[in-house]
């Protein structure tokens, strides 16, 4: 199962929310970069990179960040928060993205979604499916919609989509434990899904426990910043 951590930003900070409220905001560090190059060096490979001010003013904003921690690293990035547009995906790619993630726009606009699929190749376009009591939420998880959890995943699957990122909201942030029965039944219902699991990681014990089930990923942001899961932890993880 891969490790891939999480830098959520923010004014070009690096932030931590809880359960999505902006008001509730963290900051961790003052510089990203610095982080990412501390995650490489404990031979992590991949990162999960989220602009919460794009997701907030629906079009990319800190792409200068991105830029430049896929110039000055290695590490695999997947990019996120409120790509609208093929312009902003243009821009995702060109600032050194490997893949990026589409939440809000796979509800709101899913011709434009699957377009990205078509053009780019299902190795390149994450789904975002970060749902609330099995509801798929939108806009920086500010909107609820009536699409269901499952169904939403499946009919996409149909579309070619086989990466998913799965955020049960009601544990992100809250380094609670994530949601293991969601992600069994996620996968028990569809087939060939690489699915990352993120939201409410707590301990490092919970990380076999997803591999267990089948996730292909899991995402990691406030066990790290917390110290509730060491970088060498994972570092070893990584290695065996």
């Amino acid at each position: 199962m891969r490790i891939i951590p999480a830098i959520d930003i923010i004014d070009g900070k690096c932030v931590r929310l809880s359960k999505g409220d902006y008001n509730t905001k963290k900051i961790y560090n003052e510089n990203p970069l610095e982080v990412a190059k501390e995650f490489e060096a404990h031979g992590i490979q991949y990162l999960h990179l989220v602009d919460l001010d794009g997701a907030k003013s629906k079009h990319i904003v800190n792409h200068k960040v991105l830029e430049q921690i896929a110039a000055k690293t290695n590490l695999k990035i997947d990019f996120g928060g409120g790509l609208k547009t093929d312009e902003d995906l243009r821009i995702a790619f060109e600032s050194g993205a490997s893949q990026i993630t589409g939440g809000s726009i796979a509800v709101k606009d899913p011709d434009t979604f699957r377009s990205w699929v078509q053009k780019y190749g299902a190795d390149n376009i994450i789904l975002g499916a970060d749902a609330n009591n099995e509801k798929i939420a939108v806009s920086g998880w500010q909107e609820e919609s009536d699409k269901e959890l499952i169904p939403f995943v499946q009919e996409y699957q149909k579309e070619g989509v086989v990466y998913v990122i799965c955020t049960d909201i009601s544990k992100d942030g809250m380094l609670q434990g994530p949601s293991f029965e969601l992600y069994k039944r996620i996968l028990e219902e569809t087939e060939n899904l690489k699915l990352i699991a993120s939201g409410g990681i707590s301990t490092f014990d919970e990380l076999p426990r997803l591999a267990e089930l089948g996730c292909e990923g899991t995402i990691i942001g406030k066990a790290i910043y917390e110290n509730r899961i060491s970088l060498k932890q994972l570092e070893n993880y990584i290695l065996n």
